[in-house]
């Protein structure tokens, strides 16, 4: 050790017996020289003690965590110097571990001692302490430690910077899913149900949903509590007021393109106190108003958040959120992710809005175009159009039946490709064009389909489609009947007969319409086949036996077996009863059309 009571010689161990020449540059590389440049640079401060505790030494590092330098430190008791209480004063000798340890000869560590700096100020260390002996005695003390201070305060800044990524990513993966959930679904009702069961308990404890309505009115349509779907808070309706109305209301102010809108149970507290003596006299407010007021009352909010759903030009309705808890109230931060989630279900309700008008104006198109069906001499006719469930998109399937200049009747299924208001006006141009195709054409059915295709792309916007064109030639009281037929791609024609057969009628297959041109080689073919009396012939679109997750062989057999156990019922109960047993899931719209001929 040198004068000044810094380290020199601390060397681990001697040489012993049988270290060659050939480990020189070892030993000089850990002579006493190297290992005092070891303690100095040691970036952990080190103290030396005797065995009466009295500083022998200290490094570098020592002198600054302590704010003192060595001769300062050196030859006085450490305890005495260093040791505090936590309030400053000194600690009793019996109570320092430090010490206990030095009497004991053995190793020890810790965590939370004070010292006192040379500037008086006080600072928390970490500690380890191993004995130095010489011949089996104790000849001092080792002591290693370090400001926990700093150190705590590092992890606590870790931990919050933790807690911080942690609730980023929990917000971020709540606006994910709710962002796929709601992209499920074209059903507002649906998108609005899901919405409030991801949102509580998750982010709230009560979640409320009020839309516009077109005439000019608010409609409370979604309320989930902590026990689900509260319907008995649903369903008011009050009249939005103008926005040149004075009313102070979060909800009609977002209604009418306001900012989102925090309210939290104290800073409600002390905006009624300021404003006690203006409002004594004014008006409770509107009727919305009071309606949203009591909401908040009813469900003990202590916080709430509300939002538009939209974007300020075109809000649909508002979002509010409760917590009922004093110690959790909303903050900055939820306020601009719930902000962020009733933009994006603005959205999805405007699309629904948007879908839901579109599809009625389809649905009623078909509707108006399916003529009512004839019903020549003794044969039997019935047909169903069932449109996609709802949340699905409106389609382009189709059924007809007429008859020709010359008395026999054309049947016909149709489907064209595309589920919009597009697919719907083109079946409508094709129901038309095939009607007057096949009105005064004498023809085989595939020459009258060719002539269809043909015209197809120079006057519809259909790209491609596919139909059954069926000719039942024949008395209509008395026959014999043939049917003469032809597909365009369609699936095939069941024929049921009373010996209790049933069978796909797969001839006269051609290609869809709208194939380019050549493809197919020739002119469509057309099928003949005679049908006995009391049969049933059933035409269908695809809709009937796609079954999500299977392949169509199995819809074909699926349809064969309900067809064929239906057989002796009367007509409109058969087609009842074949859309009542649809493959569970289909999101296709189905046309069903179906001929019974008479029994001798």
């Amino acid at each position: 050790m040198t004068e000044d009571g810094v380290v020199e010689d601390v060397v681990p161990g001697g040489q012993g017996p049988g270290q060659g020449q050939g480990q020189g540059r070892s030993r000089h590389a850990a002579g006493p020289e190297f290992w005092r440049q070891v303690v100095e640079q040691l970036s952990t401060a080190l103290m030396v003690v005797d065995p009466a505790g009295r500083v022998l030494a200290v490094n570098p590092a020592a002198e600054r965590l302590l704010g003192r330098d060595a001769a300062s430190v050196r030859g006085q008791d450490a305890h005495e110097l260093l040791h505090r209480e936590a309030d400053g004063g000194t600690l009793l000798r019996e109570q320092c571990p430090l010490l206990r340890a030095l009497a004991e000869g053995v190793p020890s560590r810790g965590e939370g001692d004070r010292y006192r700096r040379g500037d008086g100020r006080l600072i928390s260390i970490s500690w380890s302490v191993s004995p130095l002996t010489e011949g089996g005695a104790v000849q001092g003390m080792a002591l290693l430690f370090g400001d926990v201070t700093g150190e705590r305060s590092a992890r606590r800044a870790r931990a919050a910077y933790t807690s911080a990524l942690e609730d980023l990513n929990e917000r971020l993966t709540l606006v994910a899913e709710i962002t796929d959930v709601l992209g499920q679904t074209l059903e507002t009702d649906e998108a609005l149900a899901r919405l409030c069961r991801l949102l509580v308990p998750r982010l709230a404890d009560w979640a409320a949903v009020d839309l516009r309505t077109g005439s000019g009115e608010v409609h409370r349509v979604a309320v989930t509590g902590p026990v689900g779907r509260d319907a008995g808070l649903e369903g008011g309706r009050e009249r939005l007021p103008e926005p040149g109305e004075a009313d102070r209301s979060p909800l009609v102010r977002v209604l009418h393109g306001g900012d989102p809108v925090l309210q939290n149970e104290r800073d409600e507290r002390d905006e009624r106190d300021e404003q006690d003596e203006a409002e004594t006299a004014a008006a409770p407010g509107s009727p919305l108003a009071v309606h949203h007021r009591d909401f908040l009352r009813t469900v003990r909010a202590t916080s709430a958040l509300t939002v538009p759903l939209g974007a300020r030009q075109q809000i649909t309705g508002a979002l509010t959120l409760v917590r009922t808890d004093p110690a959790h109230p909303f903050d900055a931060e939820n306020l601009e992710v719930v902000s962020d989630i009733g933009r994006r279900v603005g959205l999805v309700i405007d699309n629904a809005r948007r879908f839901g008008r579109q599809r009625a104006v389809a649905e009623a198109m078909q509707r108006n175009l399916l003529a009512p069906l004839p019903q020549p001499g003794r044969l039997r006719l019935a047909a169903r159009y069932q449109p996609a469930p709802a949340g699905s998109q409106v389609g382009g399937d189709w059924y007809d039946a007429f008859e020709r200049k010359d008395g026999t009747l054309a049947l016909v299924i149709g489907d064209v490709v595309g589920h919009d208001l597009t697919a719907a006006a083109g079946m409508a141009q094709l129901h038309g064009i095939l009607r007057s195709l096949a009105w005064d054409h004498s023809g085989r059915p595939g020459a009258v389909v060719d002539r269809l295709d043909d015209a197809m792309p120079a006057i519809t916007t259909v790209p491609m489609a596919t139909l059954v064109l069926a000719l039942l030639e024949g008395s209509p009281h008395t026959g014999p009947w043939t049917l003469r037929w032809t597909s365009a791609g369609h699936p095939p024609p069941l024929l049921l007969t009373r010996d209790g057969q049933a069978r796909y009628l797969e001839a006269g297959q051609g290609l869809l319409l709208g194939v380019p041109p050549g493809t197919g080689g020739g002119s469509r073919p057309t099928a003949t086949e005679p049908l006995p009396p009391g049969s049933t012939l059933i035409l269908y679109t695809d809709g009937l036996i796609e079954i999500p997750g299977s392949d169509l062989d199995t819809g074909l057999a699926r349809l064969r077996r309900h067809a064929l156990a239906l057989a002796d019922a009367p007509l409109d109960t058969l087609c009842d009863h074949l859309l009542a047993r649809m493959p569970p899931g289909s999101t296709d719209d189905v046309a069903l059309l179906a001929l019974r001929l008479p029994t001798p």
